[in-house]
């Protein structure tokens, strides 16, 4: 049966399943609708004949976004390079919760926010191959078959079936999801954490990190970020406090990111810094900031998109 049949003309209907599997591979909105819109460019670009012969024009077009990313993922390496800092995954806001306003779909608002999108499972994915990162994502997060895997990555099922064996491996050592008692400890955490800064209370702070905790920040050259991980409770802390002191009128929100408890900064309405954290046993082992005004962007209302100033 054909893809008249399948209804070549819904294509359009399968776009938020592919931009939620593009950010996952992708780590960045912006490339994750870039990917997808050129994998509906190649369909249109198909003669008619051509999507009539496609049995299943969501999984040709699943094969294409994957394919784009894949390509994505290869080049990245050189991007980083030159990138300004340390790179992170841009953070998405709860559906709706920013945004307000704004005409037509946008894709922060077609996101499934879960566990495979926090911020400390997007960075253990930075962490692989792109085809390791390509065959888990498919296979783990979106149980795609190894065979249509396979004519992605233009290997055997059973190579893939390694590659996703790996990945998964790397993302045991290093992360562990999160129960609804876990979620709940990091809720507390975050608002702990956000009440002494606010009171510039260094003790508390130093209290609440874990001496060994790592916060890495990034601002791209457009804002101002530590280049390098600030490593130590003790260091981290004193660097939060000497950030409050010099930033009259930021303001902390708590706020949903990825789908995990974070943290806002706004300066006038205007959202500058996006913070995520992972706790374990109470204490915060690890803060991401993301602070690039281009990553910022699903955050930022209508009328107002973020500075790069503090």
């Amino acid at each position: 049966m054909g893809a008249a049949a399948g209804g070549i003309d819904g294509v359009a209907g399968e776009r938020g399943r592919l931009i939620n599997v593009a950010y996952r591979l992708l780590g960045s909105l912006a490339e994750a609708e870039d990917a997808v819109q050129d994998a509906y460019a190649r369909w249109y670009a198909l003669p008619r004949g051509r999507q009539e012969e496609v049995v299943s024009p969501g999984a040709w077009l699943t094969t294409v976004t994957g394919r784009i990313c894949l390509d994505v993922l290869g080049s990245a390496r050189a991007r980083r390079e030159r990138y300004v800092g340390a790179w992170l995954p841009e953070p998405l806001p709860e559906r709706g919760e920013w945004n307000h306003g704004r005409q037509g779909t946008d894709p922060a608002d077609l996101m499934v926010l879960d566990e495979s999108v926090t911020m400390a499972f997007l960075v253990v994915l930075e962490s692989m191959t792109p085809a390791e990162r390509v065959a888990f994502v498919l296979h783990d997060v979106f149980r795609y078959p190894f065979a249509e895997i396979a004519g992605i990555l233009g290997r055997t099922p059973a190579a893939c079936k390694q590659l996703a064996s790996s990945a998964r491996r790397r993302v045991d050592l290093a992360h562990r999801p999160a129960g609804a008692a876990a979620a709940a400890g990091q809720a507390q955490a975050v608002r702990n954490v956000k009440e002494a800064w606010e009171t510039r209370d260094i003790t508390a702070l130093v209290r609440l990190l874990d001496p060994a905790a790592v916060m890495t920040a990034d601002g791209g050259g457009m804002a101002g970020a530590a280049l390098r991980p600030i490593e130590g409770g003790a260091r981290i802390a004193e660097y939060m406090v000497a950030i409050a002191d010099r930033a009259p009128g930021l303001a902390l929100l708590e706020c949903s990111v990825n789908g995990a408890p974070g943290l806002v900064a706004q300066r006038a309405g205007v959202v500058l810094t996006v913070a995520s954290f992972d706790v374990t046993d109470g204490r915060v082992t690890r803060i991401w900031a993301v602070r690039n005004p281009e990553k910022l962007r699903p955050w930022a209302r209508e009328d107002q998109e973020p500075r790069p100033d503090l």
